[in-house]
């Protein structure tokens, strides 16, 4: 099982080099995962979508700086 540290520092990564397009990227890995059969990869794509969203939404109701 992935931690959730690791799950938000995959979403930082993400981010930083895929800015709002991180989600997309996201998307992507998590059907690649699901066409190889790969539910637990593709489960830890889906948290690092929701990270990624939970990490937007602080952002812009100003929690992050």
């Amino acid at each position: 099982m992935t931690s959730q540290i690791d799950i938000y520092r995959t979403a930082k990564l993400m981010i930083d080099q895929h800015g709002a397009g991180a989600w997309i990227e996201c998307a992507t890995k998590h059907r690649e995962h699901v066409a190889n059969g790969d539910e637990e990869g593709a489960a830890v794509w889906l948290r690092v979508a929701d990270a990624i969203a939970t990490m937007d939404d602080m952002e812009a109701s100003g929690v992050v700086h």
